[in-house]
């Protein structure tokens, strides 16, 4: 089994939607209706340009018909506009104005059906449906961004487009999990990180109610350093995809712009992500050490004068940034930089309408004051407490994009594992632990989690109390982890973290229904209470609290006994029978139906019926088994099946799940 490469995993084959469009000889061109919304007061208008592409020779005399439906389903507008459309290609713009919108948001979603009908000789002759809608963007240097006037932080993930076991294959049903999921822990922005990502995510963001950074490139016209032996691990090569930058970056940009600007979700088009590292592969003098503090990527060295020159980013910005202008002006272009510092000798940030900064909380302020006119925010950025403190310290900051949202394929380290587990979900899309943490910061809904882990011992193993393999991503300092597992499992008298991760202004702790933690106050520090308590078996509870020390919420985990059977999130599962995917979600329990997190039982799938599974995914980052077969062992004791019914309304098909020395279970799918 050898290491994904890259920093991420483009997968192979045809894993995305393939159309052959048959068309009459006029006919819309391909992504040729495009509509924006501008608002004023209690005014919207939506602009409009048709673009007709006339194949033939004959100059011909056609209508063209818009009607705007809102999200009722009611006809609000409706306008023709007759013209003639000689060879080659036409554009036609046109306004519609609707008095009081239903304006899309992140918590009302309001999207319109534009339809757009080509008549010719009283035929209809092509016609296109595109989703729009009514929103206002606002970004300012000072107070950072607003939609529809309400000043807000982004909570934005940055999302690879692969899930786990199954590839870089795109299932909506799946996707919409993951998103909801995301949603549901505060998240409230996507970064396509670092390429144009199926269009049926943008569809979902669209109706879900979630905002979009839309990406292009990861590199530009050079390579940068990629490990091939692990992340961040040997020698590395230097293969990537620039070698296709000259001929094709500026269409494959104009492309995505065409393709996605009808998404209401999508708030600013993205450039590049981190082309600027330093020395890698641009330079400049102001590597020589004479900025120290901009740079958090590693430099690779001073100043190198044979290396390229770091005055080229500008050009290329100021060209790639006209590309994106030429096809959309209602969205900032936006690109993340890594090394601020050495950008900021150039022309590439006064190329961009809204700076990302990919790690360099230290620059907020500085570069505030040193470019008043600039709008700043975190492109790219850590979990940890401080680095989202910068964002809600800091007025103009208006956000920031975790690295990642998910767990991805690729930027592997050493076998044996398969992907990066920084995300909020895991491969299986099962909120982890920092997933929890980061609700706590995010989340206006009251919530409390427990997550435990033995008090360090010195040359103590604790990848398995954290879920991570090699890495720990807090706690080195004493402080309490964002990575504590929901587990009650212990020696009897054994000296136990016991974390919360609350929005609650204070919390206390029981055990068994007696208090062993007292009322403990929402620390500031990192964001977490936290008890060191003896283990004793049992039911463990946190309960948050308000001012008053009234409860506002309520966690608990309980020790469990061994694992005894299988448990099915519900017996029946309703699916399209014409390629729907059921997502069946498995529990390993004990006697008494408690989880054991501790459970790594391989279950073994039987499927009978004209359905296909797709795969088995539970999670575990460093699991290399066999993953086209019908076994896997759960992760914490939990798994997803993803099964694809391929049969006919109104069948059905049988799935049973069982393991060596568990009690089995069984469900039907049905076909709707």
């Amino acid at each position: 089994m050898g290491q994904i490469l890259f920093d991420l995993y483009t997968g192979s084959g045809i894993y995305r939607d393939v159309w052959l469009v048959r068309a009459n000889e006029i006919h819309l061109d391909q992504w040729g209706v495009y509509a924006y919304p501008e608002i004023n007061k209690n005014t919207g208008k939506l602009h409009v340009q048709v673009g007709l592409n006339n194949e033939s020779k004959a100059t011909s005399a056609v209508s063209i018909v818009n009607e705007l439906i809102d999200p009722d389903g009611k006809t609000v507008a409706k306008k023709t506009n007759k013209t003639t459309v000689e060879a080659g290609k036409k554009e036609v713009q046109l306004e519609i104005d609707v008095k009081n919108p239903a304006l899309w948001s992140l918590t009302n979603p309001n999207l319109y059906t534009l339809k757009t009908t080509v008549i010719k000789d009283g035929n209809q002759i092509d016609q296109s449906t595109i989703k729009t809608g009514f929103r206002k963007f606002t970004f300012d240097p000072n107070q950072g961004f607003a939609l529809n006037g309400e000043w807000m932080k982004m909570k934005g993930v940055c999302l690879h487009h692969d899930a786990g076991v199954l590839g870089s294959e795109v299932y909506p049903e799946v996707w919409r999990r993951r998103l909801l999921t995301l949603k549901e822990l505060g998240v409230n922005a996507i970064r396509t990180s670092h390429n144009p990502q199926a269009t049926s995510l943008y569809d979902l963001c669209d109706e879900l109610g979630l905002l979009v950074m839309d990406e292009a490139f990861d590199e530009w016209e050079f390579p940068k350093r990629k490990w091939l032996e692990g992340w961040n691990e040997g020698e590395p090569g230097f293969e990537g995809s620039n070698d296709f930058f000259g001929e094709w970056g500026e269409q494959d940009l104009a492309d995505m712009v065409k393709r996605d600007r009808n998404h209401l979700s999508i708030f600013a088009w993205s450039i590049g992500n981190e082309v600027d590292y330093p020395n890698d592969p641009y330079s400049h003098p102001v590597l020589d050490g004479k900025n120290e503090g901009g740079f958090t990527q590693a430099m690779y060295g001073g100043y190198k004068k044979d290396a390229p020159d770091a005055m080229r980013l500008g050009d290329i910005a100021k060209r790639l940034a006209a590309v994106v202008k030429k096809y959309d002006q209602s969205r900032p272009v936006t690109a993340g930089l890594a090394g601020v510092a050495m950008s900021n000798e150039t022309e590439y940030p006064s190329a961009l309408d809204i700076a990302g900064y990919n790690y360099t909380e230290s620059k907020y302020v500085e570069d505030h004051v040193k470019y008043p006119n600039r709008v700043i925010y975190g492109s790219e950025n850590r979990h940890d407490f401080e680095a989202w403190k910068a964002v809600t310290d800091n007025e103009h900051i208006f956000g920031q994009f975790l690295w990642t949202g998910i767990d991805y394929l690729g930027e592997s380290r050493r076998w044996p594992t398969r992907g990066f587990y920084s995300g909020l979900l895991d491969f299986a899309g099962f909120i982890k632990a920092r997933g929890y943490f980061r609700q706590s910061l995010w989340s206006e809904k009251p919530m409390a989690y427990l997550g435990t882990y033995p008090l360090k011992e010195e040359n103590a193993d604790q990848d398995k109390w954290t879920g991570l393999k090699n890495r720990s991503y807090a706690g080195k300092d004493g402080s309490p982890w964002i990575d504590a597992l929901s587990l009650w499992n212990y020696d009897e008298g054994q000296l136990i973290r016991v974390a919360c991760y609350t929005n609650a202004n204070k919390a206390r702790l029981e055990l068994n229904g007696e208090i062993v933690g007292s009322v403990q106050p929402y620390s500031q520090k990192d964001g977490i209470i936290y008890w060191d308590i003896p283990y004793k078996a049992g039911k463990l509870e946190v309960i948050g609290l308000n001012n008053q020390d009234q409860e506002v919420s309520r966690y608990s985990i309980h020790s469990s006994k061994k694992p005894y059977a299988i448990q099915l999130l519900s017996k029946n599962i309703d699916v399209k029978a014409d390629a729907g995917v059921a997502q069946i979600e498995l529990q390993v329990v004990d006697e008494d139906g408690v989880p054991v997190a501790l459970a790594s039982d391989e279950v073994t799938c039987q499927l009978i019926g004209n359905a296909r599974l797709l795969g088995m995914e539970a999670g575990d980052n460093s699991d290399m088994a066999d993953y086209t077969d019908n076994k896997q062992r759960v992760f914490h004791g939990k798994m997803i099946v993803y099964i694809q019914a391929n049969g006919k309304a109104g069948e059905k098909a049988s799935v049973k799940f069982s393991a060596p020395w568990l009690q089995s279970t069984e469900l039907e799918l049905n076909f709707l």
